[in-house]
């Protein structure tokens, strides 16, 4: 069974058991992982667990009916904060790390996590998206980090401690969140009515690699469409760089007028060049294919006709991740476009 209906991280949970039986809960923690695995999930359970009034801690088992665990679930617990990127901004606010510039350093995370705790008898904040943390925020964090109250948890969800700072990562116990299998992904689907035909399920879980949220994403025609179209041209011998720029320029502007939107649609089909360059290179080396149909359809005959070329396929998926970077990066999007197609197709 998984552990209260969270699925897929079962040697997390055993991993937390033995220090809080050892008495050795660190005091912050970077959760690592791809996004839409449930990470952020897996922390709010966390602190219930550690929160609960009715059961110990290092049971790791709330019992979800105390008022401590009907607050955390409601998100109303006072000795829980949970602070996230909102929607409309690029980065995380520095006021919701350290206030308002009025009431700097008097409200905020870094101010609530070293209070008292007022009944849980911890203080436990989570910082969702902290790979949107700006670099002024993640210091107002080193102090925390560094000094941490007495019986406070602060957990970082991310998806790779590479996006944190040298500082961040140095002083948080990495745990490392695994993509789901492919079965899992189909059965939430199913199971929370997100889509209604067991073989369309698979379909989109063979092509979410391992993410429940981006085989949601895929369940949109459109954006589906357009993963077939650009992995049919990736696969071409030779492509016309500058009409697939204009293409992919006109399908992410197509996400809205907010930038954070149209960031996060690039952020994707960078990702889909990503995959493709990685099975290629696969299945180049010898390696097992994935499990995703339509990737190996167009892996396929690429590979067939690039054999043996596995510099230039290294070279390109290594161009894919840097790209990947520049978006966080907040480069200019028609210039990251064109350069990135560019430099693809010389390869």
């Amino acid at each position: 069974m998984p552990w209260h209906n969270i699925h897929g991280h079962d040697d997390v949970v055993e991993q937390f058991r033995r220090a809080l039986a050892r008495g050795r809960l660190a005091s912050s923690f970077l959760f690592a992982g791809p996004a839409g695995i449930g990470k952020r999930t897996f922390a709010v359970k966390l602190a219930q667990a550690l929160l609960c009034r009715e059961r110990p801690a290092h049971a790791l088992d709330p019992c979800d009916e105390c008022p401590a665990c009907t607050q955390v679930a409601a998100g109303t617990h006072p000795d829980l904060q949970v602070v996230a990127k909102p929607k409309d901004k690029a980065s995380i606010p520095l006021e919701l790390l350290i206030g308002e510039r009025e009431r700097r350093g008097r409200e905020g995370l870094c101010r609530n996590i070293a209070l008292k705790p007022f009944m849980g008898g911890r203080k436990i904040a989570v910082i969702d998206d902290a790979d949107y943390l700006p670099a002024e925020g993640a210091n107002c964090l080193l102090k925390t980090l560094e000094e941490p109250p007495p019986r406070s948890v602060l957990i970082l969800i991310s998806t790779s401690p590479a996006k944190q700072l040298p500082t961040i990562r140095s002083r948080c116990q990495l745990i490392r969140f695994q993509p789901l299998p492919a079965d899992t992904v189909a059965e939430l689907l199913l199971a929370r009515n997100l889509v209604d035909d067991a073989a369309e399920a698979r379909r989109l879980a063979a092509h979410g690699g391992g993410s429940l949220h981006l085989a949601l994403e895929l369940a949109d025609g459109e954006l589906g469409s357009f993963r077939n179209t650009l992995l049919q041209r990736l696969g071409d011998p030779v492509f016309d760089s500058v009409r697939l720029a204009k293409a992919v320029s006109a399908f992410v502007d197509e996400a809205g007028k907010q930038p954070a939107a149209r960031r996060d649609r690039l952020r994707r089909v960078v990702g889909f060049a990503t995959e493709f360059y990685r099975e290629l290179l696969q299945v180049q080396s010898g390696a097992a294919p994935s499990k995703d149909a339509e990737l190996r359809r167009f892996v396929g005959p690429a590979a067939e006709a690039d054999r043996g070329d596995g510099l230039r396929v290294a070279s390109s998926l290594e161009r894919c991740l840097e790209a990947a970077k520049q978006i966080d990066r907040n480069a200019n999007q028609s210039t990251l476009i064109e350069t990135w197609l560019d430099d693809l197709a010389g390869m």
